[in-house]
C-alpha cells in the first residue's frame, strides 16, 4: 500500500511489490504486445496534445523533455477548476482520476527529510491535476468525446 494507513496519507515509506502466479502468467503473455502498447500509448498521448492544443488557456498539458520519453501510464493534465471539471466528466459518464493530491513534503513519512518545506510548484499541481482516460486501445471517437467534455468543462469553469 505504498506505506499508506489511509488514502493519500503515508506515515512510513513503503513499496508496491506484488506479482502473484496469475499476474505473472498474464505478464508473460503481454510481453509480446508490450512494444505495441507503448507505441499506441504514445499515439494516444500525441492525439490528446493535438486535440487539446498547447495554447488552450486553463489546461496545462504534460511536459516531456526532448531527451526523454513516457509510456503514459496516466495522461495527467492540470486545470484551473478541477472540481468543476471532474463534475462535468462525471455527468458525462467519463472516468477520471486524481493522482497524488498531497505533495510528498506534506506526507508524514517525509517530514524528517523534507521538513514540510515550501514547494510551491508541487502544491499548486496537487490542487490542479486530473488524469484523463488513457490506454493503448482508447478509440479516436472516445478521445474526441473526452476532449470535447474537457474543453467544454474548462470553458464553463471560466464563466
Amino acid at each position: 500500500v505504498h506505506g499508506q494507513d489511509r488514502r493519500y496519507h503515508h506515515p512510513r515509506i513503503g513499496i508496491n511489490g506484488r506479482l502473484d502466479t496469475l499476474q505473472a502468467a498474464i505478464l508473460l503473455v503481454k510481453f509480446d504486445r508490450f512494444g505495441w502498447e507503448v507505441d499506441q500509448r504514445q499515439i494516444v498521448a500525441n492525439r490528446y496534445m493535438e486535440l487539446i492544443g498547447a495554447d488552450h488557456s486553463g489546461v496545462v498539458l504534460p511536459f516531456i523533455a526532448s531527451q526523454s520519453t513516457s509510456v503514459y501510464a496516466q495522461y495527467t493534465i492540470q486545470v484551473d477548476n478541477r472540481e468543476k471539471v471532474v463534475s462535468e466528466f462525471k455527468c458525462a459518464g467519463i472516468p477520471t482520476a486524481v493522482h497524488y493530491p498531497v505533495p510528498l513534503n506534506h506526507q508524514p513519512a517525509y517530514a524528517s527529510t523534507c521538513g514540510g518545506g515550501v514547494t510551491p510548484v508541487s502544491e499548486l499541481a496537487a490542487g490542479r491535476v486530473i488524469s484523463l482516460p488513457m490506454g493503448p486501445d482508447l478509440s479516436e471517437s472516445d478521445q474526441d468525446r473526452i476532449v470535447g467534455t474537457l474543453l467544454q468543462s474548462v470553458e464553463l469553469s471560466v464563466i
